[in-house]
């Protein structure tokens, strides 16, 4: 007869019913010992009659759960993310796992199993990654040394203003604060590209993201596009402190007067506030973005087997509503401070570059070592003076104007060859031209309200900045 084990509860019930049983005692007040019912009283004396100690061990013991995963599918999904996904967190890893085998499976439950092979999170915190060092330095060696502690009583507890980053709430409405940063990269192997990208400081919720080569003005638009025309014109952009959006004359004080860049004539134009700050901690959740883009971006992009950067924008429009569903938090009432929708073509003139030039002694504008020559909206050249001044606007879509007395012209290239011979070549017969759209001079484009702003910097009076 073999050896019965029971646990102490099982151990217990059974003494109860068999002294129950064997002294044919009141079965009242051993439903009052194990909390039961008399019904249950007699079920046990029952069990205890026609299997004895055997019939209080619990039927599931050693039986598996039916929720456990096999040990082949831990062994796959373990050498899948040794192989595979070794720069993912565990959390995004889970979510793989359930899209690619259909396997549900917990973050806590993945960290465990990779423990078991001494391997930690990415994104685990440095104190986690070190213990695992020291373990696995006792595990070789044998030998444990003893930490000793620091005491802190010797140091400030109080911290300068300068220097403190102290908690602060999120703003109330959508679109009261923008933050925006861009994240230098290697988001696909071998190739770092700065990803711009723009969160709502009250949702979460991310409201553009571009990839470019570098972080350029350009990168810093293509957002601003999206959110003019995705959700209209924000209250308020908070960024660091590039020149994109403003410049500051050095060995001076700063001073309270906006600052000249193209970014910031453009917000100027749809009043749109820019803060600036040099300190991370001041736009956590941008950086917190950066963080997370950082670790899932990479590894989605190589699940979808995209290696060019024009292919990585495109997917980026699929990618933020997947992951603002995910992240983002819903504000209890609707109300936002985004203003107005702009048309698209309004969006298109105001996020332009603007530059001053000066047509030369050929009726000429020189513009990124190309020449063009002013045209009217039916393709009829103009002429001006020598040295007479304008402006050149390269509009987001890469169309080309200039105003020059407060009218604006299209720009049109003087190309190096002659595209037909006038002696050897058929030349074809013209198609008819569609009349080009030239806007209004009611635009912000108005050359005196450009120069008005342009003046208005006091550290720009006397120097010349890139802008």
């Amino acid at each position: 007869m073999r050896k019965v084990d029971l646990r102490m509860n099982e151990n217990y019930k059974y003494k109860i019913i068999k002294r129950l049983v064997d002294s044919n005692g009141n079965k009242k007040n051993a439903a009052l010992k194990l909390n039961c019912s008399i019904r249950t009283i007699n079920r046990l004396i029952i069990v205890y009659k026609n299997e004895g100690k055997l019939g209080f061990v619990h039927k599931n013991r050693g039986r598996k759960p039916a929720s456990t995963i096999s040990l082949n599918s831990k062994e796959l999904i373990v050498s899948n993310y040794l192989d595979n996904y070794m720069d993912t967190n565990l959390t995004h890893y889970s979510e793989i796992v359930m899209d690619d085998f259909g396997i549900s499976v917990s973050d806590s439950t993945l960290n465990k199993w990779l423990r078991e092979e001494f391997v930690v999170s990415p994104k685990a915190k440095r104190k986690t990654k070190s213990d695992l060092k020291k373990y696995l330095k006792n595990l070789e060696t044998k030998t444990s040394s003893k930490t000793k502690t620091k005491s802190l009583r010797e140091l400030s507890l109080a911290v300068d203003e300068l220097s403190a980053h102290p908690r602060r709430p999120r703003s109330k409405y959508a679109g009261e604060m923008i933050q925006m940063d861009a994240s230098s990269f290697e988001w696909i192997p071998g190739v770092v590209w700065h990803l711009h990208v723009a969160i709502d400081d009250a949702t979460s919720q991310v409201v553009g993201a571009w990839f470019d080569t570098q972080e350029t003005l350009n990168g810093y638009y293509q957002v601003f596009h999206q959110i003019l025309s995705d959700y209209g014109v924000p209250a308020m952009f908070y960024t660091d402190r590039r020149t994109v959006f403003e410049y500051k004359k050095k060995n001076t004080l700063l001073d309270d007067e906006d600052t000249f860049t193209q970014f910031a004539y453009a917000c100027h134009q749809l009043g749109v506030d820019i803060k600036t700050s040099s300190v991370p901690q001041a736009k956590g959740r941008v950086e917190r973005l950066n963080q997370t883009l950082q670790s899932r971006l990479p590894v989605e992009l190589r699940r979808s087997k995209i290696n060019s950067i024009e292919d990585a924008n495109a997917y980026l429009s699929a990618f933020l509503p997947k992951f603002n569903d995910k992240f983002s938090i819903p504000l209890n009432n609707t109300k936002n401070v985004f203003e107005k929708q702009p048309t698209k073509a309004q969006i298109n003139l105001i996020l332009a570059r603007l530059s001053t030039r000066k047509v030369d002694s050929a009726h000429c504008i020189k513009f990124n070592n190309n020449y063009y020559i002013p045209t009217s909206s039916t393709g009829i050249k103009q002429f001006f003076k020598n040295k007479t001044e304008c402006l050149v606007i390269e509009a987001l879509d890469q169309q080309l104007y200039t105003t020059i007395e407060d009218k604006v012209y299209l720009l049109s290239k003087i190309e190096d060859y002659e595209e037909f011979s006038k002696e050897f070549d058929i030349i074809p017969e013209p198609k008819e031209k569609k009349t080009k759209y030239i806007p209004q001079m009611s635009h912000p484009w108005k050359k005196q309200s450009f120069i008005a702003f342009q003046n208005k910097q006091k550290h720009r009076q006397d120097i010349g900045a890139n802008v």
